[in-house]
């Protein structure tokens, strides 16, 4: 079944669910206030040069600098000659225009690159380069030599610069080509009329809005109908297909329904389900999902299923399900970096290999880059999916206040014992009329119930009355002693 899309749009965000078959697949968020900004083009000032770490922060106008590696530096990967450090390339001071490659994730600013690309429809230009590349999905050889022919005979023998032939170029005409090719000639030109008239840090090009990023990345042939709820962004898209996309126009469909386009198609459901910890599985085994800084754990258990003629039985179909619905909520959340995954341990080489073998199946349709190996030693799958944007938890959730992110919060004695602490400490410090405990109901229940001897002792080791208050405004861990 095709594809569908459905994007959801108010002032403050969009969002879009790529669908088959009824279930989202895909969930992409951006909002106004904190648009991504991979693919920007910058005209940046160096504010500091590591020679220690052969990089560089750069100014671009953002609240942190962005860091720029000297691998990504087009004339020292492109230059024949000895590579130079980056201190004999770079200097403070100096203007530079550079890319976002990837967004800035958590306490890291962007990553740049002064290696400059525009993607246009059906090309990506490469102003610095000289070749013709072919999308690596395009598999067929004749294929890539035909299309980098077709390409050759459009380009004027006097312009400079290489392009990428993207994978929605495989069935274009000549015509469509040539226009794609003027559009991301003129946009250079606009871009490096706009540098050497403005003062660094500036942002010179923004990428497309995801709406129209949408039609211009996402959709080819086989896609299906896109709904869109706004008619602002409805007539927009419109514009922007009869331009690009000629053949989607009657595709896009304006959505005018009393309900919540997300709500009709479950979307809203789905994004809960995809901010839990917890991810059941239809057999009644369950996943546990774990993102952390460094890396991303997946532990399959199989929880109450019983099915199958044995044991091992019921342990590959667990994780051959497993195996399907991991592939999907990681598109869906959109996790990357390093992922390892804990399948339930399998005996059977054969059974681990047809477990892989269905993973790596269930892994095609994602277009993120993606590397996965086979179990190690301690029976886990290690994988790597390239992270170029924050995951949905990122941009949806923020770090628990009341456990500071530690996933878990101290008990309510554990409590008791700090105030105790804290209250010998304090009687030795000040000599108060009276010490009040101000906790949350749980803590002073406890001072009330169980550990009413030891607060009677310590008010007669310290002797001094102690006084308990309820605040329940206050979390678990949140006490004060108040001095009387």
């Amino acid at each position: 079944m095709n594809d569908e899309i459905l994007i959801n749009v108010t002032p403050q965000e969009t969002r879009v669910a790529v669908m088959q078959q009824g279930v989202a697949q895909e969930l992409h968020v951006e909002r106004s206030a904190s648009r991504g900004i991979v693919g920007n083009i910058y005209v940046g000032e160096v504010s500091r040069v590591l020679p220690g770490m052969q990089s560089a922060f750069i100014q671009i106008g953002l609240d942190r600098a962005a860091f720029l590696h000297v691998a990504d530096i087009w004339f020292h990967r492109h230059n024949h000659e000895d590579p130079k450090p980056i201190e004999r390339i770079l200097h403070d001071g100096q203007r530079l225009l550079v890319q976002v490659i990837k967004d800035p994730i958590g306490t890291k600013g962007a990553r740049l690159s002064t290696q400059i690309s525009i993607a246009g429809r059906l090309l990506v230009y490469l102003p610095q380069e000289s070749h013709i590349g072919v999308s690596q999905r395009i598999e067929d050889e004749n294929e890539r030599a035909l299309l980098r022919e077709k390409l050759q005979h459009l380009i004027p023998p006097d312009e400079t610069g290489g392009y990428i032939v993207r994978t929605m170029a495989e069935t274009a005409s000549e015509k469509e080509l040539g226009a794609d090719i003027g559009y991301l000639r003129k946009l250079w030109s606009d871009i490096q009329d706009k540098s050497r008239a403005i003062a660094a840090p500036a942002l010179l090009y923004q990428d497309l809005s995801l709406a129209l990023r949408v039609l211009r990345d996402f959709v080819n042939d086989e896609s299906g109908r896109m709904m869109v709820d706004s008619r602002e962004t409805y007539l927009r898209m419109q514009a922007f297909a009869n331009e690009y996309t000629l053949s989607f126009v009657d595709r896009i469909h304006h959505y005018t329904g009393d309900r919540p386009l997300f709500d009709l198609y479950g979307v809203e459901e789905e994004i809960e389900r995809a901010l839990a910890r917890r991810v059941p599985l239809k057999s009644g085994g369950y996943l546990i999902i774990d993102q952390t800084e460094a890396l991303t754990t997946i532990d399959v258990n199989t929880g109450g299923f019983v099915g199958g003629r044995n044991f091992d039985d019921t342990i590959f179909k667990t994780n051959l399900e497993a195996a399907q619905v991991i592939a999907r909520q990681l598109r869906l959340r959109n996790l990357g970096g390093i992922i390892i995954i804990d399948f339930i341990d399998m005996d059977n080489e054969v059974h681990r290999n047809a477990v892989i073998t269905e993973f790596k199946k269930a892994l095609l349709p994602d277009r993120t880059r993606m590397t996965v190996n086979g179990f190690t030693h301690l029976g886990l799958v290690e994988m790597t999916r390239k992270r170029t944007r924050e995951s949905l938890a990122h941009i949806l959730c923020e770090p628990c206040p009341t456990c500071q992110a530690r996933g878990e919060v101290k008990t309510a004695q554990t409590i008791c014992y700090e105030i105790l602490r804290e209250l010998v400490r304090e009687s030795r410090q000040f000599d108060a009329r009276e010490f009040r405990i101000l906790a949350s109901q749980k803590v002073i229940d406890i001072f009330l119930d169980e550990e009413s001897q030891s607060l009677a002792m310590l008010e007669e080791f310290i002797a001094k009355p102690i006084s308990l208050q309820v605040e329940t405004i206050y979390t678990q861990e949140q006490y004060d002693i108040v001095l009387m």
